[in-house]
């Protein structure tokens, strides 16, 4: 079953965090995408930019409208997600609690749903 571990962190935390640190986590991350690609559990994982180049669309009575981010004033913002392919609902949260940014933000980790096809 496929799951989806969102990664929120304070960006600016990351920007203060001095470089030999960052470049840890960095190469820590990397591995670990690497190590979830080897026992064949990663689909897909990326980084995303920063909220600052975020745009919220929303389309009301027909009408569309787009707003510039960041939305949310929190300090954590959602920043990568990895997509992964495991067993069950536990496995998928012993994914996510080895993920480096873990131990700066926090992961979410949600299930993919399935959408049936209805039939014309």
């Amino acid at each position: 079953m496929k799951y989806l571990c969102l990664v929120y962190f304070d960006h600016h935390l990351l920007q203060t965090m001095p470089k030999d640190e960052r470049a840890k986590l960095d190469a820590d991350s990397m591995a670990y995408d690497e190590e979830l690609a080897a026992r064949g559990q990663l689909v897909v994982a990326e980084a995303l930019q920063s909220v600052k180049t975020a745009k919220l669309v929303q389309v009301r009575q027909g009408r569309m409208s787009q707003t510039d981010g960041p939305f949310i004033e929190t300090k954590e913002q959602l920043g990568g997600f990895i997509l992964v392919d495991v067993q069950d609902l536990n496995a998928a949260i012993q994914v996510a609690a080895r993920i480096p940014l873990a131990k700066y933000g926090s992961i979410e980790v949600r299930p993919i749903a399935k959408v049936e096809r209805i039939a014309s």
